[in-house]
């Protein structure tokens, strides 16, 4: 018998010494489970040890130390040829539901063409070309129910993504990742999908720790606030009051650069919502109000607003942010939005308009009457409790 390997590659594999402890703790007649925790292991990479690795040359299954070794090395040895490319078979089960066309029962194919492949993700606001577009994982379930007694017609879904990803993996054309439904020309890196999407937002800054008088509308200064975005990166700021329903739009250029510098990683954001440009854009804006109509701002979970605590340290307005996917808890910004799609529609380069124009627009969605507010404009309702606050206060009396 060759020589086996006595060191793993890492802890994550079963040593020869464990090897040698499952043998002589199942010639005891130990399960599978008392075996797992005195080796410290999970049950199931007991249990699949046992079963994949055994000698079978005595008719029986039995389980050998030395044996175990040797095919667990002989299997670990690289390069294999992937399955893709040994069963011809199994490679044409796999790409016909990825990328078959949809054909009618007379043998029309259905749906536009699509464009040729460039190496590039799907199209943007672009047609693509329909295809069955089955995912890996559906695939590696389902042959196994129209294969059930063909173990040669096994694939897992990591093989199928591997042979469309990594060069020289498998057998399937480059092109065929356009069929998938992320259409991605390269595969998310796994760091990037354990990655902190909302560090910014730490317990104290959520919703639920809001002032209770935001929640009734009662008193104005209360602001909820989002984006507009438009075409290669643009942007408007929106900024709503929730109580007099006030709108104020915020004018976010492009930084100097932009389309002309390289963009690198943990570089400086050129779109103009750069985190560092929105909280000097809302500072700008909001110290233009009064202290009493500013005292509170809360927004969605975007990272144009990951430097909130600079923002609340300049001006006193503490922030606060939705829960994810919860659109609801700022329904007054989303329809104020919705309002302001008339003006921006989406697809449309948003940078052309300056502070002007945008200035112009807010003054002339403040001009119309709500009927939440009585028929009255939310400018006039603004005003309304700007002057309650301007007036002297008087003495209680008993």
């Amino acid at each position: 018998m060759p020589t086996v390997e006595l060191t793993p590659l890492t802890g994550r594999y079963l040593s020869f010494s464990e090897r040698e402890e499952i043998a002589l703790h199942r010639a005891q007649g130990c399960g599978v489970r008392e075996i797992a925790r005195r080796l410290g292991r999970n049950p199931s990479t007991v249990s699949r040890e046992v079963r994949r690795n055994a000698a079978t040359r005595g008719g029986r299954l039995e389980y050998r130390a030395s044996v175990a070794q040797w095919k667990a090395d002989l299997v670990a040895r690289r390069p294999k040829t992937p399955k893709l490319v040994a069963n011809e078979r199994l490679h044409d089960y796999v790409q016909e539901r990825l990328s078959g066309r949809i054909i009618t029962a007379d043998g029309e194919i259905l749906g536009p063409q699509g464009p040729a492949w460039r190496g590039r993700n799907k199209p943007h606001r672009r047609d693509r070309r329909w295809v069955k577009g089955w995912s890996p994982e559906q695939i590696a379930h389902r042959i196994k129910a129209d294969f059930p007694h063909d173990d040669g017609m096994r694939i897992s879904h990591e093989a199928i993504y591997q042979a469309l990803y990594v060069e020289g993996r498998g057998a399937l054309k480059r092109e065929l990742v356009a069929c998938l439904r992320t259409g991605r020309a390269l595969r998310v890196p796994r760091a990037r999908t354990r990655r902190a999407t909302w560090a910014h937002v730490t317990p104290e800054v959520l919703i639920s720790e809001r002032p209770v008088e935001a929640d009734d509308r009662a008193v104005p200064g209360h602001w909820e606030g989002d984006l507009l975005i438009g075409l290669e990166r643009s942007a408007i700021g929106t900024l709503v009051d929730r109580t007099t329903r006030l709108t104020m739009l915020l004018h976010l250029p492009r930084e100097e650069g932009y389309g002309t510098i390289k963009p690198y990683k943990n570089g400086p954001a050129l779109a103009g919502y750069g985190a560092v440009t929105m909280k000097n854009a809302l500072a700008a804006k909001m110290t233009t109000l009064p202290e009493q109509l500013r005292r509170s701002l809360t927004w969605d979970r975007g990272k144009e607003l990951s430097r909130h605590v600079d923002f609340t340290v300049e001006t006193g307005i503490p922030v606060f942010f939705a829960d994810p996917q919860s659109p609801w808890q700022r329904g007054t910004n989303e329809n104020t939005n919705g309002l302001l799609r008339q003006y921006f529609p989406k697809g449309t380069d948003l940078s052309r308009w300056n502070t002007e124009e945008l200035e112009a627009v807010a003054t002339i969605l403040n001009s119309r009457p709500r009927k939440v507010l009585g028929w009255k404009t939310p400018a006039e309702a603004f005003e309304e409790h700007l002057q309650s606050h301007q007036q002297p206060g008087v003495a209680p009396t008993d």
